[in-house]
């Protein structure tokens, strides 16, 4: 039973790593051969329509550099009020945990427009 398992495991890992051909060995029914590919699949995805709050001039910045890694309902959805700290510190993390693509002039000028307008 074991060398079954570990024929399926490494056929599975062959088909994540981009489709391969195997054999199963099973000591009843003899070698089974197994074709298996697997190919890329393209999805189209909605138009995101920009929030009321973020439609303007101004607020391309946030727009322009936040959309590269969400989306701008992931922005809206954040709880109200939280003040200048939060949006300040949400921003930081962006840029420096998660690596987002934000000039450190930029991350202060979305962290400031954010502030002022979600709180």
């Amino acid at each position: 039973m074991k060398a079954k398992s570990l024929f399926i495991g490494l056929g599975l890992l062959a088909v994540a790593a981009g489709g391969v051909t195997w054999t199963l060995m099973d000591r009843e029914t003899g070698p089974d051969i197994v074709a298996a590919r697997m190919e890329p699949v393209s999805y189209p995805l909605p138009e995101e329509a920009i929030p009321a709050e973020l439609s303007d001039t101004e607020a391309e910045i946030v727009v322009n550099n936040c959309t590269a890694c969400h989306s701008l309902e992931y922005i809206t959805t954040q709880p109200r009020g939280m003040g200048d700290k939060f949006w300040n510190d949400e921003v930081t993390k962006m840029a420096k945990v998660y690596g987002a693509p934000v000039e450190p002039g930029d991350a202060e000028a979305i962290a400031k427009l954010l502030a002022e307008r979600f709180g």
